[in-house]
């Protein structure tokens, strides 16, 4: 761990939807704001198929440790503080090196069970806010910490979103994803009503954009008119580079030959860790 400076500046990122590029976003905005002299925790509750690890290479490593205990989905339930207490370095036990800087807590199997095992909590508020109980009494040292949601509204969301009381929302550029946007501060807007919390959308970016295109420049304009306040300063470019990295378990950022989009992607998550860091502090 790091040394910490004060509250962490948290952030969840989230869309009610799959494949927009919440994972990658996440990993690139750890990693740079670790290159920009912050301490970073990643937390990965997207599944169970641990795609943030993935990113960093170390999944297999994960997996060979998969019968380890406490996880992840540990620390939502109810016996956690106990188990905290009994077990030595409980905490420190669930934290891994990324290898670029950042650490992570990585998914678990047992990620799939727990959306029902929150369910079954009568009081909303201690349904929803059992990350942040975690976050707030078990984890210290950090500067950041960046929680990855699944691509669709769940209790697991829910949590996220509370713990951090900020949502960073990667789309694509395309009408249906206008709609998913609107649909997301829509249900932001719900959650504030009903669990008495602020929350911001403090962050839209655009992935996969081509800027140079007369549909890029719309969707980056209309995006951009829609929500003045959170649009990010820059949008990530398209680039083979980014699957590229993924499959080789590492960002952009690990790259030794980057090619001239992948250095305008890694500049824009670059740009976008910075002023997300100012819109947060």
């Amino acid at each position: 761990m790091g040394t910490s400076r004060g509250d962490p500046v948290r952030a969840s990122f989230f869309l009610d939807k799959g494949g927009v590029g919440k994972t990658t976003a996440a990993a690139h905005f750890g990693v740079a704001l670790h290159e920009q002299g912050h301490d970073v925790l990643l937390i990965d509750l997207a599944g169970k198929q641990g795609d943030l690890a993935k990113h960093f290479g170390i999944w297999p490593d994960v997996q060979a440790a998969d019968d380890d205990w406490p996880n992840i989905a540990t620390v939502f339930q109810d016996q956690w503080p106990a188990i905290a207490e009994k077990v030595p370095n409980a905490v420190e036990g669930l934290i891994w090196d990324t290898g670029e800087g950042p650490d992570i807590i990585p998914a678990h199997r047992e990620l799939d069970g727990l959306d029902d095992l929150l369910g079954n909590i009568d009081d909303a508020a201690d349904r929803y806010s059992r990350l942040d109980a975690f976050l707030n009494g078990y984890v210290d040292g950090y500067d950041v910490v960046l929680i990855d949601l699944p691509g669709s509204t769940s209790n697991v969301s829910y949590n996220g979103i509370w713990a951090a009381q900020n949502v960073v929302a990667p789309v694509l550029p395309g009408s249906f994803e206008e709609d998913q946007a609107a649909e997301l501060r829509s249900d932001l807007e719900r959650i504030e009503k009903n669990q008495g919390i602020t929350i911001e959308l403090a962050m839209l970016m655009i992935n996969g954009i081509d800027a140079q295109t007369k549909a890029g420049r719309h969707f980056q304009e209309e995006f951009g008119a829609e929500y003045p306040d959170a649009i990010a300063p820059a949008q990530v470019c398209s680039s083979q580079d980014i699957r590229n990295a993924q499959l080789d378990g590492r960002t952009l950022f690990a790259l030794e030959e980057p090619s001239a989009t992948a250095e305008r992607a890694i500049e824009a998550y670059r740009t976008n860790a910075a002023e997300l860091m100012e819109r947060l502090t």
